[in-house]
């Protein structure tokens, strides 16, 4: 083989091997990227999760203290109302007694 085949095949060695270290930089470098975009995604993703969790939580507590209030409103009706009755009844409670003890 002569020198100039020799310099020549040398030169062509040198260069596909620039170009792999190149290819292998680049490639490299997208793969970081491609990190990078992954992580920003999951984190925006969280973050929105977060957020909607946060509305979906409120909304929970209002309605819960809503049908709270409205048991409460339900309960104190229902207690007047027996307090009413009771005391209709307490004055012919208070004769049959003091009957039963004057006859007796």
């Amino acid at each position: 083989m002569s020198f100039e085949a020799i310099s020549t095949i040398t030169k062509a060695e040198e260069l596909a091997k620039a170009t792999i270290e190149d290819a292998e930089a680049k490639a490299r470098e997208l793969i970081a990227e491609a990190e990078k975009a992954g992580k920003a995604a999951v984190d925006d993703a969280r973050e929105k999760a977060a957020k909607e969790l946060k509305k979906y939580q409120k909304k929970a507590d209002t309605k819960a203290q809503s049908q709270a209030d409205e048991l409460s409103a339900s309960t104190e009706n229902e207690k007047a109302s027996l307090r009413a009755r009771a005391e209709e009844r307490i004055d012919s409670a208070a004769k049959l007694i003091v009957e039963r003890i004057v006859s007796s």
